[in-house]
């Protein structure tokens, strides 16, 4: 919202979601949350419609929901397997299909997907979630062929080790080995993904599709 963009919020869970509208909107500019399970085609559906009627277009789409449930290729079951594709993978489908009307009504947009370092070597425990990354960046290339004559960019940023909730999970001796294996020798920031977001949707970046931009301090080269 700081660079002049009004912000529609899409989540499954409304205490979060207005929480982070009130916070928005103490910056300025107009924010409305929608509580939508990403995982539901004509849930999604129904929301962009709303966004595009209280909004009045729809520029930008910034995939970024998603959730683990790590374990080991013997041990993972296939309610686990399915509920991060549900969610990672499915879910970046469903939403980008809802918008895509309006971006080419437009005929100009920005796609940005969230994948993950991960995605580009694995990791131990996340066959569900490397596979949902891997999958989100093959989209992300595919629909940048399929679009950019209509104007429309589609890249994806892949995050490292993020100071957020996903992580505070992980034991702390597992963080200190990322860090020290990391060059910058940190977690990243939540702002260090919202700056990489606010580029690939500006106009400096009108040029640039079908590209996965690492955000991870060196961890992956």
């Amino acid at each position: 919202m700081e660079e002049g963009a009004s912000v529609a919020i899409w989540d499954i869970n409304e205490e979060a979601g207005q929480k982070a509208v009130l916070e928005l909107q103490s910056i300025g500019g107009k924010c409305l949350f929608y509580k939508v399970n990403t995982t539901d085609f004509q849930s999604v559906t129904i929301a962009a419609e709303k966004v595009k009627n209280d909004f009045g277009k729809i520029d930008i789409i910034i995939n970024n929901a998603g959730i683990t449930r790590d374990a080991s290729l013997k041990k993972m079951t296939g309610q686990q397997w399915q509920q991060v594709i549900d969610v990672n993978l499915t879910g970046v489908f469903n939403c980008t299909k809802s918008v895509i009307p309006f971006l080419l009504e437009n005929g100009s947009g920005r796609i940005i997907n969230a994948a993950s370092v991960v995605a580009h070597n694995g990791n131990y425990g996340q066959t569900n979630y490397v596979a949902s990354k891997a999958g989100v960046i093959g989209m992300t290339k595919v629909w940048a062929r399929e679009l950019g004559r209509n104007g429309i960019t589609s890249n994806a940023i892949a995050p490292g080790f993020i100071n957020t909730e996903m992580v505070k999970t992980v034991p702390e001796n597992i963080l200190d080995d990322l860090k020290a294996k990391t060059p910058l020798s940190r977690l990243g920031e939540p702002e260090d993904i919202a700056n990489a977001y606010a580029f690939l949707a500006s106009e400096e970046a009108s040029f640039i599709t079908g590209t996965v931009l690492n955000v991870d301090g060196g961890l992956i080269m």
